[in-house]
């Protein structure tokens, strides 16, 4: 069977909403028989399609399977390079190093490897990610910028904004960024970033993005000891989200700020950072690997450094922590 034209089968069906779609013109297009359309049906309706046959006007769609499949993902999408291709995998350890051997193996940039569930989902400092099964997008974006290694960190602010305007654009929540790498909706955690690079010493090779998002999770799909600090797009918005949509908004954004920031540097897109942020203006606990400080969150730099203004009146520049928000 040819994949291809399964995709673009898939697409028409995806596209149709709810009108049939003759198998004779699908036939003559793609310049086939009849009973290879009918395979290619067949197949698809292994994979979780359900698909009504009517005599004389063709195949409806009636129902698609809640996968992250490239078909569910490309027909929203609207980059030009982020999501093109798409690797997809139902069960991966993590698909970070499947990204870094992809990248270097000459990958294209904005290829995307994503899965269903991760059984070794890492976060920052090599902590274990939850990755629940069809429940949530798990994936690794491999992005080439024309820069030097010491520009790259500023990625997991670009990702932030990106990941957070896919979700107001796709479930009308506003989530909020913790600098560095997460993001909060009601002061619980929905996402986290994750930024890895190969570099030579002067320039990147490739930055090989991770991000972690919880979608469609009911509380009990949580751990009970993350349950008071976790939560999905669904459990605030109160509805199923389609994670494809998802995906290709988040694509969509990244691909426009990852090249705004190549272009014009960081400060168009620090200003956006910043009205998304849930850690300015609050008194937070830095915790460093050597010692920790406490003080009130200022602003970032173009370089992505938090500044924090101790009780003392001094300013410290973070470069990377944990960050604690105080209650008030």
């Amino acid at each position: 069977m040819n994949p291809a034209i399964k995709t673009e089968i898939t697409k028409r069906l995806l596209s149709a909403a709810g009108n049939p779609i003759s198998g004779q013109q699908l036939a003559d297009e793609f310049q086939v028989s009849r009973t290879a359309i009918w395979k290619h049906i067949k197949e698809l309706e292994q994979d979780g399609f359900i698909i009504e046959t009517i005599k004389k006007k063709g195949y409806i769609l009636q129902s698609s399977p809640d996968t992250l499949q490239k078909e569910q993902i490309e027909q929203y999408l609207t980059s030009n390079r982020f999501g093109h291709p798409i690797h997809y995998f139902v069960e991966c350890p993590s698909t970070q190093p499947i990204a870094h051997k992809l990248a270097q193996e000459n990958a294209a940039d904005g290829t995307i490897v994503i899965c269903e569930e991760q059984t070794a989902g890492k976060g920052r400092l090599s902590r274990v990610w939850k990755s629940s099964k069809g429940k949530g997008i798990w994936m690794s974006v491999i992005i080439r910028p024309d820069i030097p290694p010491i520009k790259a960190p500023q990625f997991t602010l670009i990702a932030a904004v990106a990941v957070t305007r896919a979700i107001e654009d796709v479930a009308n929540v506003r989530a909020e960024i913790k600098w560095p790498n997460d993001l909060l909706i009601n002061g619980k955690k929905c996402t986290g970033i994750l930024t890895e690079l190969q570099a030579d010493i002067d320039r990147v090779q490739a930055i090989i993005l991770g991000i972690g998002v919880n979608v469609n999770q009911d509380m009990e799909e949580f751990p009970e000891d993350i349950q008071h600090i976790a939560t999905s797009i669904k459990m605030v918005s109160g509805s199923h989200v389609d994670r494809g949509q998802l995906v290709a908004r988040i694509l969509h954004h990244l691909e426009i700020y990852t090249d705004l920031y190549v272009k014009h540097g960081f400060e168009p897109l620090k200003l956006l950072w910043e009205s998304y942020s849930g850690t300015l203006g609050k008194r937070i606990k830095a915790v460093m690997i050597h010692n920790e400080i406490e003080g009130v969150a200022l602003g970032i730099t173009n370089d992505g450094v938090l500044q924090v203004r101790t009780d003392d009146g001094k300013v410290h520049g973070i470069y990377s922590a944990d960050i604690e928000i105080q209650k008030d």
